[in-house]
């Protein structure tokens, strides 16, 4: 199983945006695909379990900090755009995540590969 792991502020915007993640990757049959929400308190217990760490966007100021400790355990990182959280938010953060996992993954700005 690979894990997607959302980070927000309080974990509220990421719990609903890792649902609606899950959900279309179902829709996908992406079997082996699942998303869970962290919020950037509890972001180092939760890494070990992550393939991709995706950050909201209100949290750039923090992204560096964010995408440091993801590397520290080979987890790829991305910060989130600003449409993230709205109607197609879940679409493009999947693929997104999906790019970072590939075996030749799209460098994005603010991306970082472990």
């Amino acid at each position: 199983m690979k894990t997607i792991l959302v980070v927000c502020g309080a974990g509220a915007s990421s719990t609903f945006l890792a649902s609606r993640m899950r959900s279309l990757a179902k829709e996908r049959g992406l079997s082996d695909i699942t998303a869970r929400a962290a919020s950037n308190l509890d972001i180092d217990s939760r890494l070990p379990e992550a393939s991709v760490l995706l950050v909201g966007p209100h949290l750039a100021p923090d992204y560096p900090q964010l995408a440091s400790s993801a590397s520290t355990h080979d987890v790829a990182a991305a910060l989130l755009p600003s449409t993230a959280f709205g109607p197609a938010g879940a679409a493009s953060a999947l693929d997104l995540a999906l790019s970072l996992m590939s075996d030749s993954p799209i460098e994005t700005e603010g991306s970082t590969h472990g």
